[in-house]
């Protein structure tokens, strides 16, 4: 029989409660809910039957917990943050399965906020007070505002500028084989001109070149790995921000001339975010398109990751 504490003016009908988990006055628990070791279920909490809690989670006041809800471990929920699980909800009409949505561990949702059914919020995002979120949110983001959008990332340090040099030769970075590149941009009454051309420290010659512009600010991109394809970044126009990650260490960059080159090697993960309404992004890959060499799941990247090592 697991030791928890419910309040004398707690209900807890489950049996499924672990150790140390604390249960305050006015909460709800239903009898098909589980919970796991050393949560705080805080005053006027009510927890409906297909809902599973991890170990060390914070649920603050006034929170409802509606079935197919899954919370993992060390994720905080603040005061009176709205789940919902019918996108078309009807009087005493109920759904046959209620959509799952995902709460990743470490995760934070701040007082207020409202997520819509169905939704992912990835291991150690942060959620804005207030923010309504309608469309999930990837790891270690951090979104705010209504409807909520990616404004950067938690731990993802921002790399000292490039230095600027006649020749391409790669700075290192944090984040493992990522380096940056840059070359002066030549200025003329008649135009700039600036060139990027293999021999001069560019790490392959390009197979394939692609452009991605027009990108609404709120809109991500990337958010994936390869598995064997390179890629060199340019923002020929405008400014993108890339954040890459190795699995273990997370980095910003800024690009934001044509003179300045971002290299991500394969097994890095790399969103782009924040583009300005002018911006041109340029993408050179070592390989041709292979959607099979893509890794578009940050849980299955860290896992071929791990198994790399």
């Amino acid at each position: 029989m697991s030791n928890y504490f419910c309040h004398p003016s707690g209900l807890c009908e489950s049996t499924q409660v672990g150790d140390g988990t604390r249960i305050w006055a006015f909460a709800h628990v239903l009898p098909g809910a589980r919970i796991g070791r050393d949560c705080n279920i805080c005053d006027g909490v009510f927890v409906e039957n297909d809902v599973v809690i991890g170990d060390r989670v914070t649920i603050k006041c006034g929170v409802q917990l509606w079935d197919g809800l899954r919370i993992e471990d060390d994720a905080f929920v603040g005061p009176n943050a709205t789940f919902t699980n019918d996108r078309f909800p009807r009087s005493r009409q109920h759904l046959e399965q209620y959509p799952e949505t995902r709460v990743r561990s470490g995760a934070s949702i701040g007082a207020n906020a409202t997520i819509l059914p169905g939704l992912t919020i990835g291991t150690e995002a942060m959620v804005g007070a207030g923010a309504v979120v309608t469309r999930s949110v990837p790891a270690y983001a951090v979104a705010v505002g209504n409807p909520a959008r990616v404004v950067r990332y938690c731990g993802a340090g921002a790399a000292a500028p490039a230095e600027t040099a006649p020749g391409t030769q790669g700075h290192p970075v944090s984040v493992a084989g990522v380096r940056e590149f840059q070359v002066r941009v030549v200025t003329d009454p008649r135009g700039n001109l600036t060139a990027w051309q293999s021999g001069d420290g560019l790490p392959f010659a390009p197979n394939r070149i692609f452009f991605v512009f027009q990108v609404p600010s709120k809109e991500l991109r990337g958010e994936h790995a390869h598995r064997v394809c390179e890629q060199f970044l340019v923002c020929v126009h405008g400014s993108v921000h890339v954040v890459c990650d190795d699995g273990t260490i997370r980095q910003e960059f800024v690009l934001d001339s044509p003179g300045h080159g971002l290299y991500i090697p394969p097994m890095v993960w790399a969103t782009e975010y924040n583009y300005t309404p002018d911006a041109v992004l340029m993408v050179g890959a070592s390989h041709a398109y292979d959607a099979g060499e893509y890794m578009r799941d940050y849980d299955l990247f860290l896992r071929e990751k791990g198994s790399a090592r």
